[in-house]
């Protein structure tokens, strides 16, 4: 089986508090005008990405994986994770602010749910003047200050407030409050997780009249309550060459602004890569061939590839692998 660099259809998912930039800026294929987020490149049970282009069009992610595990994700990946895609790959279009909210440790994850926990990292691609968000607390809180403040409505003034502007990225660890604000469009990347704890959605009702469900008693336990400056990530940008954004144990992202092509031996790299284009557009190719990307799409390129091959004059990519 000849893995060509893979590109997936989008995955569209309404929420209430989305909108219309992943139309009118990503072009995605979107009709609604509360569409919040775009699965790019998904193993969650239910929501199974399916190869876009090329002869293996149609094919699911986890058919490939059983078919090609160890040449698609590589040994090291395949001897962890099994045949689990360990990554998940969003678009996030929030018209609205996101509930606030936070993820469960892997063990924790494990206990309650069988799932992994949800380590996230998020890259801005654009943000309205005076867009935040919110991460982690201002301060360090206790326990039962914490419920206090939800009791009486005052979580609001725990939070800690973070403007942001295109290119500025964070890091978001398990246990760490957050919750991604109005005006900002942003590509995310997470382990394999649905898994979050909704604390406080600002008394807001679905479209049947419904308060959200929040999850109040299991989140007390999963929370950090700790004031923490490890959000912010602070990453070169140099032109023309690999710039190291997050290494974590779950992933590993760079940032490429490329000028020119770029080739890259990845003989040794025993993981899959993926390129999300968050800026120009690119060609990607790999032994056994080439995919176009622009802004707002995604690649995955086979662990098997020895060489990657980069042809642009213009464009901003994230480079994540394992």
């Amino acid at each position: 089986m000849d893995l060509y660099p893979l590109k997936f259809k989008p995955i569209l998912k309404e929420r209430l508090w989305g909108g219309t930039k992943l139309k009118d800026v990503l072009n995605k294929p979107i009709e609604s005008d509360i569409t919040g987020e775009s699965w790019e490149l998904s193993g969650v049970s239910g929501d199974i990405s399916e190869v876009a282009n090329g002869a293996l069009q149609g094919t699911s992610l986890q058919e490939l994986i059983s078919l090609q595990g160890e040449s698609l994700l590589g040994k090291g990946v395949k001897e962890r994770f099994g045949n689990e895609f360990p990554i998940l790959i969003k678009f996030i279009d929030a018209k609205q602010d996101l509930s606030i909210q936070l993820h469960p440790n892997d063990a924790l994850a494990k206990k309650r749910h069988n799932s992994f926990g949800k380590t996230e990292m998020w890259y801005i691609m654009d943000a309205n003047p005076g867009a935040q968000l919110i991460v982690g607390f201002n301060r360090d809180v206790e326990k039962s200050e914490y419920i206090e403040s939800l009791e009486s409505g005052t979580l609001l003034d725990l939070m800690n407030y973070e403007e942001v502007k295109e290119g500025d990225t964070y890091f978001i660890n398990t246990g760490k409050i957050h919750a991604i604000g109005a005006g900002v469009l942003l590509a995310e990347i997470q382990q394999t997780s649905d898994v979050t704890y909704r604390v406080y959605d600002f008394d807001r009702k679905d479209k049947d009249g419904n308060l959200r469900e929040l999850h109040t008693s299991l989140a007390v336990d999963a929370i950090d309550y700790e004031r923490k400056n490890d959000f912010k990530v602070d990453y070169p940008k140099g032109k023309d060459e690999t710039n190291t954004m997050v290494d974590c144990p779950y992933f590993k992202t760079n940032f490429l602004e490329l000028t020119q092509p770029l080739k890259l031996d990845v003989s040794q790299r025993d993981s899959f890569t993926i390129y999300m284009c968050v800026g120009g557009e690119a060609q990607i190719t790999n032994d056994w061939g080439t995919a176009s990307i622009q802004k707002g799409e995604t690649v995955l390129v086979a662990a098997s590839s020895s060489t990657i091959e980069i042809n642009t004059g213009n464009a901003k990519l994230l480079e994540v692998t394992i």
